[in-house]
């Protein structure tokens, strides 16, 4: 009899290790998407634009940065849709803690300081995990 109850404890333990395994792994594990939306101090100004839209790329040398998207607003009459703003940028990450030394790390500053304040009025950004 309490060889049948060890052997169903060891059954329980493992099934306990396991899925704690799993849930672990799914939340530190998955891409990180990173979403800004910018707007430029002048709107007209295309090379302002550009000069955003560069600067962002720039940043795909960041270690942990696995793709860097970057480009203008197409406009869309649709109300759900918001096509106020000029340059917007995704950049994917391979993990949050990839996220978190981005954001310290020298080349965004530079970016932040050179590029993003003298030209963008106001930006808003949007960070997510991959559901996948």
């Amino acid at each position: 009899m309490n060889l049948k109850y060890s052997a169903l404890y060891v059954l329980v333990l493992i099934s306990c290790i396991s899925c704690q395994g799993i849930t672990q792994s799914e939340s530190t594990h998955g891409k990180v998407h990173h979403i800004v939306v910018c707007w430029l101090k002048e709107p007209d100004n295309a090379e302002a634009r550009q000069r955003v839209i560069d600067a962002s790329y720039s940043l795909s040398g960041i270690p942990g940065v696995i793709d860097v998207r970057a480009g203008t607003v197409l406009p869309d009459p649709r109300p759900t849709v918001d096509s106020s703003f000029d340059v917007a940028l995704v950049i994917t990450f391979e993990s949050e803690s990839a996220l978190r030394e981005y954001v310290k790390h020298p080349l965004h500053q530079n970016a932040v300081e050179t590029t993003i304040k003298p030209l963008v009025a106001r930006y808003i950004a949007y960070d997510f995990i991959d559901g996948r």
